[in-house]
């Protein structure tokens, strides 16, 4: 079980990594909303939304387990974290417990700070990196778990890179809708010491979308190119719907993986900074 779910991670990574499609934009103008002091930004500190992951096997679906974003602020900007577990009753299949951190300039949304703490099985690793933005280095230390002996490396990347997490929330200052259908957008990430070059292809607009157990949406839909790897094989084709409004939350994933697919449904959300127009009476 644990060579074919490895890295369950890389599914939370890749869902917060939809954010980075404008990531090699042009740094933000004074007037664009990453720069008003988060009064513009699409969220707000208190949000919190829930997902659930289901899983494929053999054309059963299973509830396989949660995950949950939370929007919180400190003095020096935001701190957003994200917490994946599997339910007690898929746990006979397999285990996992993710949590990743990251703090992020409050303007910008670039992360200066990012810690995770996996647990996938057999598996454990726990990372933190330090971005420095304006030396375009990262510095990453890594170990079994927290408090063991780390080790140290130091990596070049280039401009205004994000972290998985922090790059979810980048996304939501923009506004896309406009975008022509079938547009590409390059974005990068930076996890597991490396810095990733992926695209997003934006498919258009999609109306009465459902979501279970919430109804239907007006969404805007995409395509973003995966990671291949234990989880994704090269003609992996993952969608996301994301909330055709000014919270343009993600409500909704599908992605095939090496054995099965996998769904991320949200489940709940708190907090929400605008109405959720986009959902349907």
């Amino acid at each position: 079980m644990t060579n074919k779910m490895k890295h369950w991670s890389m599914l939370l990574a890749t869902f917060c990594g939809i954010g980075g499609v404008f990531s090699q934009a042009a740094a933000p103008s004074p007037t664009s909303p990453a720069n008003d002091n988060g009064n513009s930004h699409a969220f707000q500190p208190g949000e919190q939304l829930t997902y659930r992951v289901y899983y494929n096997w053999n054309f059963v679906w299973l509830a396989a387990g949660e995950v949950t974003f939370e929007v919180r602020e400190d003095d020096r900007g935001y701190h957003f974290k994200a917490t994946g577990s599997t339910y007690k009753s898929y746990e006979w299949f397999y285990q996992v417990h993710d949590v990743y951190n990251s703090w992020a300039d409050k303007n910008t949304l670039l992360p200066r700070y990012s810690e995770r703490s996996v647990q996938e099985g057999n598996y454990r690793i726990f990372e933190r990196i330090q971005f420095d933005q304006n030396n375009r280095k990262a510095t990453v230390w890594r170990a079994p778990k927290r408090g063991d002996p780390e080790t140290r490396t130091e990596h070049t990347v280039q401009e205004r890179v994000f972290d998985v997490l922090s790059s979810l929330y980048f996304l939501r200052t923009l506004n896309f809708s406009e975008k022509p259908t079938g547009s590409e957008q390059p974005f990068r990430i930076f996890m597991d010491q490396e810095e990733y070059p992926l695209r997003m292809r934006y498919l258009g607009k999609e109306k009465n979308t459902k979501i279970r157990g919430l109804g239907r949406y007006n969404t805007l839909k995409f395509q973003p190119q995966v990671i291949v790897g234990n989880i994704f094989s090269d003609d992996s084709k993952m969608t996301v719907w994301v909330s055709d409004d000014e919270n343009r939350i993600p409500l909704l994933l599908e992605t095939p993986i090496a054995v099965g697919s996998v769904k991320m449904v949200l489940k709940e959300y708190k907090n929400l900074k605008y109405p959720l127009l986009s959902k349907k009476d």
